[in-house]
């Protein structure tokens, strides 16, 4: 993983903890119920602001970006596999010996 990569992942994360914080704040305000909604998005901006962020950045593709590497590798170590090899997270090829057969 690339140092942009991983501040994608950051990003991500940070996000999503803010908005599952705001989004916590916002349900357990009582006055939630008793106005309208988009009078308790204005009264809850932490929570807005951060459920219009982590949109745009799922709009902007950053899921895909954050899982690919992962998903590359995988699938390179299960066909490597199958010829005693595989590969670590940089993508170096690692040779494993071969069982000794009798």
């Amino acid at each position: 993983i690339n140092l942009l990569e991983q501040a994608e992942e950051m990003l991500l994360i940070v996000v999503s903890v803010c908005t599952a914080t705001g989004t916590w704040n916002w349900l357990i305000d009582p006055d939630t119920q008793k106005v309208s909604f988009f009078t308790s998005l204005w009264n809850h901006t932490f929570f807005t602001i951060c459920c219009i962020t982590l949109i745009g950045l799922f709009f902007a593709g950053i899921h895909k970006t954050v899982v690919a590497s992962s998903i590359i590798a995988a699938q390179c170590q299960t066909v490597l596999a199958e010829y005693n090899t595989s590969c670590n997270d940089t993508g170096k090829l690692i040779l494993k010996c071969r069982p000794h057969v009798q």
